[in-house]
């Protein structure tokens, strides 16, 4: 059986496929003793081998890859190693990946008893600091929050210097939620105990799928094995069924992590979280936060998980032009399906002098699948761009700025929807076997002018629409300076019952020029800042992701635009590079002025200038600043409740406007994401038929308003109607 192929974005810790085929293979034939044990490990490994699209066989560079990825499972924070012990065990692990091979598994034992001394010492050395009478915040302390950015420590000095840095931030997470100091320390100190717990806790068989896990994310950043438990968490989340915060979160160095905020979930609704932002503590309604760093994913996604109508108050870090954190709180709830939906809206606008009216068309995500009974986006976005000829729209805006991807068929029924006919993505598999994916109908059901805005977030089959209007010259790619750039496709190899699955990576896909999304994405022809503009953004700076490669073009040169028209020529205007930078041009001299812009090209130069690095100092300041504001907001109100008492003022004068700010807070619903790594939650782009997408709706005036990206784009296209009438 085999399931529609489903691309997106998936970072390290995630559990969403982007090609779920279900493959028979060798996995798990040989017979063995129920669940994962060590006799496994080798014919697993081959099988992640043999389906791999490009390593085939263990040779030095994935030897060593391996180890690395093993070493920073087991310090994540670099605070129980020190640099040459790290050296000597990366040195032992040569041996032990062959002792594994020969169905040995010994090693991982001994190496697990050694880590439990560890923590131990780590346990004593945070106690002997927090039960010091004597212990202060140092708000002065500074500390690199990203692992990968600071080495380990060569001496134990400057080790028991850094686990002093960690333990003031984590204290600081603490008194920031309003706990005093000694119940701050007493709350620590138990943190360091449940650490020293759960080492002493794993078992045999979670000592394997560390190995496995391990071995698999080594060949690239989205080949992973998938415990039974971990599986069952994925299967439940590709259901739509959980209820959650709608947030897909990862692990990356000790820190969960925000990979996505769904559309429709509870986060989405608050307009807070953003990708990237880092969880460091959980509470739930009425309870102290919980530290959550260098926790399991799977214990933090259990935490934020919970029954629908309850509440979950997250701790946040966030990295901007200076280091942020902040509460915010969730109440769970289902994923609104009906938020993930296409919507088109409406925009009038000046061109030429003038008015003219556009269309905005938003799609979260591509979903779909076989369910005879289910929406599917490319049926849905059919039906409103025929909503937009009907409205008499002169150009169209197709927003996929926050689409992470969703199903391979989906994405190039919508891709065919804008040309005639012609090839639109080729998958290449593991045995360089290539095929192309075509335009299914030789229908156009959109000829006007074309904008497709996207950002860093916009991932795998968001690149492939965006990247064949590219290359049929059928449209203007506005947005970030690229797209994500993940231009592979996984596979789900269900293994015997107890042992879960593998993902991995079995092929890659090529735009119709031949160049593949891989790494460098789409390019924007104009350039609009976002938020997502920074470095954390993109399959490039993923660990170990696979390189860019190309192929011969497929592009059906009879769907080509011509500058001179005939009946066998398409309808619209090519873009030309002339037009670009006539494009170019305008939209530089209306950014340069935008204030909404300008401030977001200073957040992320400041974010790039800090590295990383975390002024506790200011952690604090926030924190008074908070507070402060919360006192000057209790005052206003208490002010406005004596005025609306009083006879000389009239009370409808005072009160404050229906759905006003806080009305929207106190109203704004919950949900989630994943799998492995997920937050309780749900995935918009897992909707292959187990949950039913609403038919699509023209947005209302009391909709969201456009972001500064969404009223920009608009201007572009604009501008193209203007240049090409």
């Amino acid at each position: 059986m085999t399931l529609p192929i489903k691309i997106m974005r998936v970072a390290t810790g995630l559990l969403i496929a982007l090609a779920m085929s279900l493959l028979g293979g060798s996995a798990g034939a040989a017979k063995s003793e129920p669940g994962l044990n060590c006799s496994r490990i080798p014919e697993l490994s081959r099988t992640l081998l043999h389906k791999h699209i490009s390593f085939h066989y263990v040779n030095d560079e994935l030897r060593q890859r391996i180890i690395d990825t093993y070493v920073k499972r087991l310090d994540a924070s670099k605070s129980l190693y020190l640099s040459e012990e790290v050296e000597a065990l990366k040195k032992k692990l040569r041996g032990v990946i062959q002792q594994i091979r020969d169905d040995n598994c010994s090693a991982l034992a001994e190496i697990q008893e050694d880590q439990i001394l560890r923590y131990e010492a780590l346990q004593e050395f945070a106690t002997q600091v927090l039960a010091n009478d004597e212990y202060e915040l140092d708000t002065e302390a500074v500390l690199i929050i990203d692992p990968d950015k600071r080495s380990y420590s060569r001496t134990d000095e400057a080790r028991k210097e850094l686990v002093t840095k960690l333990i003031h931030f984590q204290m600081s997470n603490y008194v920031s939620s309003d706990m005093d100091l000694a119940e701050a320390r007493e709350k620590l100190t138990h943190r360091y105990e449940l650490m020293t717990r759960r080492a002493k806790e794993k078992t045999s068989e979670d000592l394997y799928a560390d190995y496995l896990d391990a071995f698999a994310t080594a060949l690239d950043p989205h080949s992973n094995y998938l415990s039974a438990e971990v599986l069952e968490d994925f299967q439940i989340s590709m259901g739509l069924s959980l209820e959650g915060i709608g947030v897909a979160l990862s692990t990356r160095d000790g820190y969960s992590v925000v990979e996505k905020v769904i559309p429709g979930g509870a986060a989405a609704g608050l307009k807070i979280l953003e990708p990237q932002d880092k969880i460091i503590a959980v509470a739930q309604d009425g309870e102290d936060p919980v530290d959550i760093i260098d926790m399991d994913l799977r214990d933090v996604v259990r935490l934020i998980r919970g029954k629908r109508g309850t509440t979950v108050h997250l701790t946040v870090l966030r990295q901007g032009d200076t280091a942020e954190r902040f509460q915010v709180s969730i109440v769970r709830d289902k994923i609104n399906l009906e938020e993930q939906a296409a919507k088109i809206r409406f925009e009038e606008v000046q061109v030429g002098g003038e008015p003219q009216k556009i269309a905005v068309l938003e799609l979260p995500s591509f979903y779909g699948g076989n369910d005879p009974g289910g929406r599917q986006s490319s049926e849905d976005v059919a039906a409103l761009l025929d909503q937009a000829r009907k409205e008499k729209a002169v150009g169209l805006v197709l927003d996929l700025s926050r689409n992470g991807g969703g199903l391979l068929d989906t994405s190039v029924d919508i891709a065919g929807l804008f040309i005639e006919e012609g090839g639109i993505v080729a998958v290449r598999d593991t045995f360089s076997q290539v095929q192309v994916l075509r335009d299914p109908s030789s229908q156009i059901a959109w000829d006007g002018p074309l904008v497709v805005l996207i950002s860093r977030v916009s991932a795998s089959a968001s690149e492939i629409v965006a990247g064949a209007l590219k290359d049929y010259r059928r449209a203007v790619i506005v947005g970030d300076d690229h797209s994500f750039g993940k231009g592979t496709v996984q596979s789900m190899v269900p293994l015997p019952e107890g042992l879960g699955a593998l993902k991995v990576t079995t092929a890659l896909f090529f735009r119709p020029g031949g160049q593949s999304t891989q790494h460098a994405g789409v390019a924007s022809d104009v350039i609009i800042p976002s938020i997502f503009g920074t470095d954390e953004f993109g399959e490039a700076h993923q660990t170990y992701s696979l390189p860019t490669q190309s192929i011969a073009a497929f592009i059906d040169t009879s769907s080509l635009p011509s500058d001179t028209s005939s009946e066998d020529t398409p309808s619209w205007k090519p873009i030309t590079p002339a037009l670009v930078q006539e494009l170019v041009v305008r939209s530089q001299k209306r950014v340069e002025v935008n204030e909404d812009l300008i401030k977001v090209r200073e957040r992320i130069a400041k974010a790039d200038a800090r590295n990383g690095v975390v002024h506790l100092a200011e952690l604090m300041k926030e924190k008074e600043e908070e507070e402060a504001a919360k006192e000057e907001e209790a005052a206003e109100k208490e002010a406005a409740a004596d005025d609306e008492n009083s006879e000389e003022v009239p009370s409808a004068s005072l009160e404050a406007p229906e759905g006003g700010k806080d009305a929207a807070l106190a109203s704004a619903e919950p949900e989630a994401e994943d799998g492995s790594d997920l937050a309780a939650d749900t995935s918009t782009d897992t909707a292959d038929g187990s949950g039913t997408v609403p038919a699509p709706e023209v947005e209302e005036e009391e909709e969201d308003q456009p972001s500064p990206q969404q009223l920009e784009a608009v201007q572009i296209l604009a501008d193209l109607i203007q240049l090409t009438s």
